[in-house]
């Protein structure tokens, strides 16, 4: 896993990860827990699918608002990565003239699980390229957002399967 050291922090008053290569960043990540906005709240099998078409930022969020059995609702963001942040910071809008920020806080090597902040640490995501995540996994990654500053009890783990086993 790669350390905080040598991070950077860019004007968000978090460190951010020190490198993210866009081209393994992009696909899907699933939402296994976050610190949710009122659009995520209460919502199951929620995920981002990433990509960058031209250079720009294309983040489609997906989520099913009161079950399983709901028909997902998706939005679009666009936006783009802030220069120097090395692929780290990004800037994305739901309409015209809101932005809003995206700060990858980490990514391990692989990149198959991920940290996303927020400014004021009022939002954050675990994001995985897997549905599900074993507890132990789960507790490491929450534990690198605790040392980052965030209130590990403001985050909810987000059912990606119905029933005892949802994660």
């Amino acid at each position: 896993m790669l350390g905080l050291s040598g991070c950077v922090s860019f004007g968000t008053h978090q460190t951010l990860a020190p490198h993210v290569d866009l081209s393994r960043y992009a696909g899907r990540w699933y939402i296994i827990a976050n610190i949710p906005y009122f659009a995520e709240r209460g919502n199951v099998a929620s995920y981002f699918d990433v990509s960058f078409p031209n250079g720009e930022v294309h983040d489609v969020y997906c989520g099913r608002s009161g079950g399983f059995d709901a028909k997902p609702s998706c939005f679009v963001m666009g936006g783009y990565v802030v220069k120097g942040a090395e692929g780290a910071y990004w800037r994305e809008t739901p309409f015209w003239p809101v932005y809003l920020s995206y700060l990858i806080l980490y990514v391990s090597p692989h990149y198959q699980t991920a940290l996303v902040g927020y400014p004021g640490r009022h939002y954050g995501w675990i994001l995985s390229r897997h549905r599900r995540m074993g507890d132990g996994a789960y507790q490491a990654l929450l534990h690198r957002f605790v040392t980052l500053g965030y209130n590990p009890r403001e985050f909810r783990r987000v059912p990606q399967f119905p029933g005892r086993n949802a994660w």
